[in-house]
């Protein structure tokens, strides 16, 4: 299409029509169209767009996958202060509540109950039906300007339905981080040794700060709608809240109009206990005066509306003493505060320490040793501590000062631009780093060493056997036999690990058989800061072998899809390093696969995007790559991208509802295999896993396609 006029023209249909599917999807929970359809017309747009960038619309659906990184965000003033509410605790501050707006106004009011959503306030101001800003709450008066972050969020309308609306209005509300999105994220987290958010409230107001849209579009983050401003022609809070939900907006039907104060507590009483089944955290109600002329008449205070307030749900608390700080370093060197409690109980579980994240959070909380400090669970991940009874502190006191040092090594901590996060740099000589990376390295998702363990690894590492990954492969069978430690059992009794002729033989047969590993587990298993699982998988296929991969510069590792600025200048910088090529040279010399070879035996779920969940009649690690040797890419977590779910017995019920909600196709084994052409016989499938990690050639060469495919082999594959 060359023609700048029909491009206009199909822009501008399939800017509408993906417009319109996104709200069926996100806003009326009806999808009309498979995402595989609506990912082929958004690739569609996204090439025109590329070729006529001119022809892009203010509110183009391509803008979801989020477009330039942001330096700065700008503060802009709110045209209209954003308030926060008055708290309550209990129904009888709630009747004091009602009382005072009674002796206000001779008016009746009825009320609106909504969920008090805990995430970080958000205000989108949109001009002709257009997206045109979103502020952060800051410090109620200005806030800062996230549009191209929200733009990612895809129950965000960027262009209203209708037409009754205002020319220009705002509406307020909530981005909140969904527990499938929270989880997956400190999945991911985990997986390249950064420390896991806390709870989803940090981690979106984490992810809309980010300067990449690109990142934050990738967190799934929701947004809910809930309060209009100024005039929009509707007088109850109830109609507006409608009013919104007809214009495109997420607004949550979780809110109800109730008459009087028992109706109130009723909706209180019923979400205390079915919050824990929602997808998404909350913290409380709110409670509105639905009668919006009325506002004005009750007034506000200087930081809160009088006609509303927030009842908030009493979290698990308990009072304890800290009795120490102890620091941890993580294989990435990142050092973790923990905070060791005197045991108590707290949600059905006897608590001893807990996290205290960072050294922004020990000061702000000014929390010091042997003061009384309250612990929290609630919906957080860890037990956490949120407040100090300072009335119990003893005199003279100290401030908590942050260690300078690594506590292991000694080394200096650094501090990066922007993070939160200490780190010790000392990567090849810090003995938790070095053992981390050790223990990373045998990993089951990894080299799968099953026959080294934690225990035998911290051995190997105490004798001096093994100081980097690449020492495994030294390792005769005089190093090992006889060697013993004492080692503490589950029951606190001391027993004596001894290496004898057989458990040898294990380790030495594991170490020989890690070596069929593909090159994408080895890429992931050196260590890679920020190069988890599926990240590895992506390099591996892109570069072929990991000479490509360590000749690549930072502009040819940022035009790979999925690889941001982060990742590229993480994994540039680690191949500069002579002891890390250093190491993958030693390891190419001891046999290790250093060339991708995709394997294939069919084409048959080519184009496809799969996520397994559950247990089967083989292990679900088998399931995903008879997905990918039949053409199918498999996702971490179920998203709109996903075309399958493969479920098998005990599926996560979260992942079932999500799945179902979303019109996604539930796929028994039985039915996977009618898919793939028959159920492979177990010695065709170990064949075939065996084919698909052969030794490569210790000469490691590039190939001349990013990637070799081994041709079908599918032959006598079926029973």
């Amino acid at each position: 299409m060359d023609n700048s006029e029909q491009a206009r023209e199909r822009i501008r249909y399939l800017s509408d029509l993906l417009t319109e599917y996104n709200r069926a999807y996100y806003q009326d929970d009806n999808p009309v169209v498979s995402d595989y359809s609506f990912d082929l017309l958004l690739k569609e747009l996204e090439d025109l767009e590329n070729r006529f960038p001119s022809l892009r619309l203010p509110y183009s659906p391509t803008q979801r996958v989020g477009g330039e990184p942001v330096r700065n965000f700008k503060t802009v003033h709110h045209k209209v202060p954003m308030l926060s509410l008055a708290n309550t605790y209990s129904r009888e501050e709630v009747a004091e509540f009602d009382t005072r707006l009674r002796k206000l106004t001779e008016e009746k009011f009825d009320y609106v109950c909504e969920l008090k959503y805990d995430g970080l306030s958000i205000s989108l101001t949109y001009r002709d039906g257009v997206l045109a800003q979103a502020l952060t709450r800051g410090d109620g008066l200005k806030g800062d300007d996230v549009t191209a972050n929200v733009k990612t969020i895809r129950s965000v309308p960027l262009r209203l339905s209708g037409g009754d609306y205002p020319k220009e209005f705002e509406i307020r509300g909530e981005v909140v981080m969904p527990h499938t999105s929270f989880y997956e994220l400190n999945r991911q987290r985990e997986e390249i040794g950064e420390v896991p958010f806390a709870n989803p409230r940090n981690a979106a107001s984490g992810s809309l700060k980010l300067q990449d849209p690109a990142q934050v579009a990738q967190r799934r983050l929701d947004c809910f709608l809930y309060f209009l401003i100024g005039e929009t022609g509707q007088k109850l809070h109830s109609e507006r809240l409608e009013k919104a939900r007809a214009w495109g907006f997420q607004t949550g039907g979780y809110y109800k109009r109730c008459a009087d104060l028992q109706q109130v507590y009723a909706f209180i009483d019923y979400w205390d206990k079915e919050r824990e089944n929602l997808p998404f955290d909350i913290d409380g109600i709110v409670i509105k005066v639905n009668d919006t002329s009325l506002w004005p008449l009750l007034g506000n205070t200087a930081k809160s509306p009088r006609w509303a307030i927030a009842y908030k749900f009493k979290a698990q608390r308990v009072l304890t003493r800290l009795e120490s700080i102890s620091f941890q370093v993580g294989r990435t060197g990142a050092v973790t505060p923990v905070a060791n409690l005197a045991p108590v109980l707290l949600g059905g579980t006897m608590v001893k320490r807990a996290s205290l994240h960072n050294a922004d959070i020990i000061r702000k909380l000014d929390v010091r040793i042997g003061d009384e400090v309250y612990v929290e669970k609630g919906g957080e991940v860890i037990p956490k501590i949120v407040g100090v009874e300072v009335s119990r502190r003893k005199a003279g006191t100290e401030a908590f000062g942050f260690i300078t040092h690594c506590p292991e090594c000694g080394t200096a901590l650094v501090r990066k631009e922007g993070e939160s996060g200490h780190y010790c740099p000392n990567e090849e000589g810090c003995p938790p780093q070095i053992k981390g990376k050790l223990e990373h390295f045998i990993s089951r998702k990894a080299m799968d060493i099953d026959s080294l363990g934690e225990g035998k690894t911290e051995l190997l590492y105490g004798k001096g056997l093994v100081r980097n990954v690449a020492d495994f492969y030294d390792l005769k069978y005089q190093d090992l036999f006889a060697l013993e430690k004492t080692i503490a059992g589950k029951d606190g009794e001391k027993r004596q690990l001894s290496f004898k002729e057989k458990t040898v033989e294990n380790i030495l047969g594991g170490i020989a058989r890690s070596k069929k590993q593909p090159f994408e587990r080895v890429l992931y298993a050196i260590g890679i800061r920020y190069v988890g699982e599926a990240t590895a998988k992506v390099l591996a296929r892109h570069f072929g072998s990991m000479e490509a991969l360590m000749a690549a510069d930072y502009g040819q590792l940022r035009e790979v899809e999925e690889i941001g600025e982060v990742i590229a200048c993480t994994v540039s910088e680690f191949f500069t390093r002579p002891q890390e090529r250093e190491i993958v040279a030693r390891l190419t010399a001891a046999g290790l696969n250093m060339v991708y070879e995709e394997v294939r035996i069919s084409d048959s779920l080519q184009g496809t995007n799969w996520v397994v969940s559950g247990t089967f009649s083989r292990s679900r690690e088998e399931m995903k790559r008879l997905v990918e040797f039949h053409g199918g890419k498999m996702l971490s977590g179920i998203s709109s991208k996903t075309d399958y779910v493969l479920a098998g017995e005990k599926m996560g019920p979260e992942k079932r509802k999500k799945a179902e909600k979303e019109g996604i196709p539930i796929i028994s084994e039985a039915e996977f295999y009618t898919m793939i052409g028959g159920e492979p016989t177990l010695e065709a499938l170990n064949r075939l896993q065996s084919d698909s990690s052969t030794e490569s050639s210790s000469n490691v060469a590039a190939p001349t396609a990013s990637s070799t495919v081994r041709p079908p082999v599918q032959g006598d594959l079926f029973a």
